[in-house]
């Protein structure tokens, strides 16, 4: 079918047509426009999502759990996921809304140029039909003069009482009307005939290829808005197999986590080293009991090495705090001593790892500049050799001290290393040479099963407990000494300050809570962490 043909008389209906195909189109194209806005805004939610629960942290801060790593892979994921929103949007955007714009814009030129040689062409007609109007009221006038002319000239002809003038008048009249009425008629046929051919043009060549052009801009602009939809699919069809890479990321990032993995990683970051605590001793308080002759037992004879200690009861041990619990917040020392042995190897051999790390930078970084060195000797007017001196000095600086670094960290972790296997193997020989109470392997109460021992302190001294008993300011005697294997601040009430490798007397074993009373040789008395020291008993006690 052609408008041109069957639509030749409906030149305002096919303008309010095309009008509202525009409408459509430019409707169309703010949906599009309002779609790829909430892509970006969605985009931007999601990047706001991740940068706010990935922020920036430090090496030291880098996830080690599996789940922790596999929840940060999760966010990469959906941030690579929101780079495709944003692709989707820049993509309708410039492939779908501009588009739309543009030809929008020359639609709307186009079927302005239509219309308006579509009205130019009526208005021409409308012309012409007023030409031959006029033409036609003109000879109507002219042969109604001529007729009243005739019917004069038949009157006055016929009347006896005229005059020969009259008559000849009246003659002339009608001689030159009905010329005028000629002239008009001739004038009125070419006027018709002119627009009748105007007319036929009109309806069957100008009309029609207007119109025509208007059903031909019209599909286009259908065929137009076809694309864009199948541009619209496309757009988010495109990013489809990179979505579904991120989601394939996000589920084996799932699949990554290792529940047995994680429990280890919690045990390799608070391991201490230490050795749990052994059993408690049994505390003989019938020693004093003077037994009757009827008993038929013999007393128990009365002296100091029986005195049953009140300040090592079992239940005042339950009340003392364990090393760490009253140390959580020790200082960072340089050689990490401040950490439990287990912990501080693995911070030594971490910080020796990247020591080494930089150590080959610099040599690469030299073997770099002494390659330069010897290119501009061979070719000076490449650069002057002298003028790399600085920085290859400045980079055996660096180097030297870095080894020095290294030296100085792995004599540390020698140590650590040594005083772990020489702890491991002096315990069990200690329980048999020296007397020690059975099972106790690790005094150090860094942790234990009994919650009523979870936090331990240096047993407390009463100065007032049985002064009526005993009132003896001599102070005991010492029975072994022990050697410092690490350093103690004694910050805790009763405890005793010990260099590294610093030798004191033991006045009193450990009684099973982990801590052992000593004295230095200037007389300060005191509790230190029985896995601080390496203890030496002897079988005969002596006097300090």
């Amino acid at each position: 079918m052609s408008w041109g043909i069957d639509l030749w008389d409906q030149f305002d209906n096919l303008d309010k047509h095309t009008q509202w195909g525009i409408d459509f189109l430019d409707r169309y194209a703010k949906f599009v426009k309002e779609r790829l806005e909430i892509e970006q805004a969605y985009a931007k939610q999601l990047r706001n999502l991740v940068k706010k629960y990935c922020p920036k942290r430090s090496k030291d801060d880098e996830p080690r759990f599996t789940s922790c790593i596999s929840f940060y892979s999760i966010l990469n994921e959906l941030n690579d996921y929101a780079g495709q929103r944003e692709v989707v949007a820049e993509e309708m955007g410039h492939k779908v809304y501009g588009e739309l714009m543009k030809y929008s814009q020359d639609l709307k030129c186009e079927r302005k140029h239509h219309l308006q040689e579509g009205r130019k062409a009526q208005q021409y007609l409308d012309h012409c039909w007023k030409q031959m109007d006029s033409s036609k009221k003109k000879f109507e006038r002219e042969c109604k003069e001529a007729e009243k002319c005739q019917l004069l000239y038949e009157r006055l002809d016929n009347d006896i009482n005229a005059t020969k003038s009259e008559v000849e008048k009246a003659k002339a009249q009608l001689y030159l009307r009905t010329h005028m009425a000629d002239e008009s008629k001739n004038e009125y046929a070419a006027q018709l005939q002119t627009f009748n051919r105007e007319q036929w043009k009109h309806f069957n060549s100008a009309i029609p290829q207007i119109f025509k052009n208007l059903q031909d801009m019209d599909q286009q602009r259908t065929v137009k808005l076809g694309e864009t939809y199948r541009s619209f699919a496309e757009v988010e069809r495109r990013v489809v197999p990179i979505i579904s890479k991120c989601l394939e990321g996000m589920v084996s990032a799932g699949k990554a986590v290792d529940e047995r993995k994680d429990s280890n990683i919690v045990v390799e970051s608070f391991k201490s080293g230490f050795e749990p605590p052994g059993d408690f001793p049994f505390e003989d308080f019938s020693q004093n009991i003077q037994r009757t002759g009827s008993d038929g037992t013999i007393g128990t004879p009365k002296n100091e090495g029986g005195k049953p200690d009140p300040k090592h009861s079992i239940s005042k041990a339950k009340n003392k705090l364990w090393l760490f619990g009253k140390k959580p917040k020790a200082p960072t020392l340089e050689d990490f001593s401040h950490l439990p042995p287990e912990q501080r190897r693995k911070k030594l051999q971490q910080r020796i790892e990247e020591l080494n790390k930089e150590l080959q930078k610099e040599v690469d970084q030299r073997d770099a500049l002494n390659k330069m060195k010897d290119v501009y000797e061979k070719n000076p007017q490449m650069g002057d050799p002298s003028s790399l001196q600085p920085k290859i000095s400045e980079t055996m600086c660096t180097m030297e001290r870095l080894r020095s670094e290294i030296h100085k960290n792995e004599s540390w972790l020698s140590e650590v290393e040594g005083k772990q296997s020489s702890r491991s193997d002096r315990r069990p020989s200690a329980d048999v040479n020296h007397h020690a109470p059975h099972g106790r392997e690790s005094p150090e109460g860094s942790y234990t099963d009994d919650p009523s021992q979870e936090h331990r302190s240096p047993p407390q001294p009463d100065p007032h407990e049985f002064d009526d008993e005993f009132d003896d300011d001599d102070p005991l005697p010492a029975i072994g000494h022990c050697k410092a294997l690490y350093a103690f601040d004694g910050a805790n009430e009763g405890t005793l300050v010990m260099k590294e490798d610093e030798v004191l007397y033991v006045i009193e074993e450990d009684k099973g809570d982990g801590w052992t009373r000593a004295r230095k040789q200037s007389g300060e008395e005191g509790y230190v962490p029985s896995s601080y020291v390496d203890i030496t008993l002897e079988k005969n006690s002596k006097g300090s």
